[in-house]
């Protein structure tokens, strides 16, 4: 039985006034004890989020790693050891925002996947279509080939230690959401192409959905059979909304 996850992403937003109130409202919810909660802060709020929630059963990721695992010459980046060190247990890799925007291909996340795991965090690896692309038909092959890009680099064992996120990156920031059986569609070849080199990983690994997650909508997300969660973005920086989305995860 899969353990439901809400992650939160903060993306690049917040101040250390903001951060504090955000977290004054997350240490007030009452979490469902089968679900894990995550949040994901900017890297210069992290050690302020791991102090301010002390005691919550929430944990504490990065949104990024370097390809280098460990400190380096590599300026302006942070290594997954460094993450590791401030307290982190988890990395978001391969977003849509950095590979569209910041040109990080799939042989850059599956180095940054690996540099993750080697310090002892557990990536999020995050796949996605465009709107060209969905609306071309291209979404199963364009989310396998990301898939691909860690699995033919490293083998698929490494996804017993990770974590997949489903993010159509025409969802994202724009209001709209695959439906439940869209997302279910996309999540099921995922597994899929997952099940074809190993079944037992398969089965055990958590495969979340992003792009534009409300409490509104999350419950019949979550309903689906291969839909273990969601990892949401702007509703995350309300915690009132965010706390909403993980009782329905529990449910």
């Amino acid at each position: 039985m899969r353990r439901p996850m809400v992650a939160g992403n903060w993306k690049m937003h917040g101040t250390r006034a903001s951060v504090a109130e955000l977290i004054k409202g997350l240490r007030q919810l009452a979490l469902a004890p089968g679900v894990d909660v995550a949040v994901f802060p900017p890297c210069l709020y992290i050690s302020q989020v791991i102090e301010g929630l002390a005691g919550k059963s929430m944990a504490v990721g990065a949104q990024n790693c370097a390809i280098e695992p460990f400190q380096g010459a590599l300026t302006g980046e942070i290594a997954a050891s460094q993450l590791q060190d401030a307290g982190c247990s988890l990395v978001l890799v391969g977003h849509s925002e950095r590979r569209m925007l910041l040109g990080e291909n799939d042989g850059a996340v599956a180095r940054k996947f690996a540099a993750a795991q080697s310090c002892g965090l557990t990536p999020v690896l995050c796949v996605g279509e465009t709107q060209a692309q969905r609306e071309a038909g291209k979404t199963l092959e364009v989310v396998g080939r990301q898939l691909d890009g860690v699995i033919e680099s490293l083998g698929v064992g490494v996804f017993a230690r990770a974590i997949i996120a489903y993010e159509p990156v025409w969802a994202i920031g724009t209001g709209l959401t695959a439906s439940p059986a869209e997302a279910q569609t996309v999540h099921a070849a995922v597994r899929a192409q997952l099940a074809a080199e190993n079944a037992d990983v398969a089965r055990g690994v958590r495969i979340l959905y992003g792009g534009s997650v409300k409490a509104a909508s999350a419950a019949e997300l979550f309903s689906m059979q291969d839909i273990d969660g969601g990892l949401v973005g702007g509703a995350s920086l309300n915690a009132d909304e965010f706390g909403a989305i993980c009782r329905a995860a529990g449910n």
